[in-house]
């Protein structure tokens, strides 16, 4: 007896198949177009991100050598490196509609070379994915996750840059006949599919303009009008800046405050009060205040030259760095130190003053520092304690 296996039904043997795509738009033409603009933002990204890595955590050759100028360095750098984090978040998503019925090719491995393309583009879009939403959340300073959020960041970015590195030089070929429409590889193409193209990269182009102008005005505050989107205003918080992080969530209250004295330990160590600080030779300087979640502002400053308390203590400013104890109960920036240039430079303050009036709690009073071109966490505040090095 011969015993035949029934025929799977038609429906099994079609669920096996992968969907058609008929769109015009998902093709290789609009995916090189939209590319271009992706690899430029991750570009721009990349190269910021690094500024603001190595002027938040300088390695000790570098450390001494960090500029301070131009003081407003890092407000550009920063206010860049976040545009062009949220712009490629648009373009990401863009890119990724463009080529997803590749995730349905049929047979899904071709061959090894085949297998290992597949594999680096996976590797490219789950690091490019993580790179820009966890960026965004740091920006409104939510972190759902229990990993250390900056060693992440920073080492998914050179993952980032690898995967499309080996993209591009996989794709090259392809990239190349496809990069105009004079190319090769789209004179088949049909007219309509070029005037759809020009329509999808116009709506992308505005997406993009309108995500940045509503949310740039936070450190471009000329258009601070337009700041509908971002997290902060830079008019909004004490004495008319934002704040990140307040007294209260960093333990420091009006009342612990009430002995407070500045100890500087250097060759010569002394102690002052607030009204010794503040008979010292005063000091002025209009600089930003310039965060890492992009936003900055413009401010008058006023104390004493940190070179002055510097020299007083037996130090040699220009020659030797300076470690700044903050009052916080805890947080990675409780401790502070600044190379020989910032605590040279006539524009860095023990500031006690802010737009001419006493420091509010919330922006560290009695006293914190200021430096041109330096990332606002690096600004400490409730500063008690100042260590030549």
């Amino acid at each position: 007896m011969t015993f035949r296996l029934p025929k799977p039904p038609s429906r099994a043997v079609s669920a096996l198949r992968p969907p058609a795509f008929s769109g015009r738009l998902h093709d290789a033409r609009t995916a090189t177009a939209v590319g271009r603009w992706l690899a430029a933002a991750f570009g721009v990204c990349l190269v910021t991100g690094l500024v603001s890595h190595y002027l938040q955590h300088p390695p000790s050759w570098l450390a001494d050598r960090l500029p301070t100028r131009p003081v407003w360095g890092y407000r550009l750098t920063q206010g860049l490196h976040v545009a062009s984090g949220i712009a490629a978040l648009v373009l990401l998503l863009v890119k990724l509609w463009a080529v997803y019925p590749r995730l349905f090719v049929w047979p899904p491995v071709r061959s090894v070379r085949h297998a290992l393309e597949r594999l680096s583009v996976a590797v490219l879009v789950a690091t490019a994915v993580f790179e820009v939403v966890t960026g965004l959340l740091n920006i409104v300073e939510w972190y759902p996750w229990s990993f250390s959020f900056v060693p992440a960041h920073f080492a998914v970015a050179w993952a980032v840059t690898g995967s499309i590195l080996l993209h591009v030089a996989i794709k090259a070929p392809e990239i190349r006949s496809h990069w105009s429409r004079r190319s090769k590889g789209t004179r088949a193409l049909p007219a309509e599919a070029d005037a759809d193209r020009r329509s999808l990269l116009l709506a992308v182009g505005g997406a993009v303009g309108v995500v940045t102008l509503t949310t740039v005005g936070q450190s471009v505050t000329s258009l601070k009008a337009f700041d509908l989107l971002a997290p902060r205003h830079p008019d909004h918080g004490p004495q008319g800046l934002p704040v990140n992080r307040t007294a209260a969530a960093a333990g420091v209250s009006a009342e612990g405050l009430g002995r407070w004295r500045l100890e500087v330990v250097g060759p010569r160590p002394y102690t002052l009060s607030l009204d010794a600080l503040r008979a010292m030779p005063p000091a002025r300087a209009r600089l930003p205040i310039a965060c890492v979640e992009g936003w900055s502002v413009d401010a008058d400053w006023g104390g004493v030259r940190v070179r002055d308390l510097v020299e007083r203590a037996g130090g040699r400013p220009g020659r030797d760095a300076l470690r700044v104890t903050s009052l916080e109960v805890g947080g990675a920036y409780r401790v502070m130190e600044m190379g020989a240039e910032y605590v040279d430079d006539p524009l860095t303050l023990l500031a006690l003053t802010l737009n001419g009036q006493r420091l509010s709690l919330d922006h560290g009073f009695p006293a914190r520092i200021i430096a041109p071109n330096r990332p606002g966490v690096l600004q400490t505040k409730w500063a008690h304690r100042l260590e030549v090095l």
